[in-house]
């Protein structure tokens, strides 16, 4: 198979984090998927098979990071996809994990680029994963919505800080078919189904098949893309 660069997924071991990871390395590219575990990363890495490699390292701690990413290279691609279910409400606040949950999206995500950066070429990409909460709170997305929202603000300072790499993120709606929503019973499905004007669900081939689109059409840059079926238009 030809050679198609390098591609780093930090939160790559699960989710819609490990189909673009697998994606990849299924055309052949290099690809390293971290995740908390050194471990399980290392089992996914010899999952998705290829020139696929696992490292360790935890976002909310931040000055590991560095570290942990000094044996990459040149980055192709570089997709951010990391993050945690925090349910936190502003009557009941856990500041513990609020701390926790904003260090990991909005300064471990930073940090990893700042690691890479040097690594970084002209027509390198970059991908960040916000999250449809960020338009439609619910009750206990205080800081999900809240940092899903600064990965906007995100995006425009690194356009910006970076040129010419290109930085965009996307933002996934409830994607039916993920290990996270697969699981929930079917009525809770349905409910937010029939709220979605296309009548049908995100899937994870949806949101896999925007993220290329994002990281390899070179004219995309400084877009905040909601993939959601049209679901933050709709009202409660």
């Amino acid at each position: 198979m030809a050679d198609r660069g390098c591609v780093v997924v930090v939160g790559g071991t699960s989710g819609l984090g490990k189909a673009v990871a697998r994606h990849f390395a299924q055309q052949g590219a290099e690809v390293i998927v971290s995740g908390r575990d050194a471990q399980r990363a290392a089992s996914v890495a010899h999952e998705l098979g290829g020139r696929t490699r696992g490292i360790g390292f935890d976002l909310a701690e931040p000055s590991r990071i560095t570290g942990a990413l000094g044996g990459v290279g040149k980055v192709d691609h570089l997709v951010l996809a990391a993050i945690e279910r925090d349910e936190n409400k502003v009557r009941d606040f856990n500041t513990e994990r609020a701390l926790r949950l904003v260090t990991l999206k909005l300064v471990g995500y930073t940090e990893v680029i700042h690691a890479l950066v040097s690594g970084l070429k002209d027509d390198s990409s970059i991908l960040l994963f916000g999250g449809g909460a960020k338009d439609k709170p619910y009750p206990g997305s205080t800081m999900v919505t809240t940092v899903n929202a600064a990965v906007t603000g995100l995006v425009r300072a690194l356009v910006m800080e970076l040129a010419p790499v290109r930085v965009n993120a996307i933002h996934p709606g409830i994607v039916g078919d993920s290990p996270y929503w697969s699981a929930k019973p079917a009525p809770v499905l349905e409910g937010h189904r029939s709220k979605t004007p296309t009548g049908r669900l995100p899937t994870m081939a949806d949101i896999l098949d925007a993220a290329l689109f994002l990281l390899t059409n070179r004219s995309v840059n400084g877009i905040n893309l909601a993939v959601d079926g049209g679901w933050h238009f709709m009202t409660w």
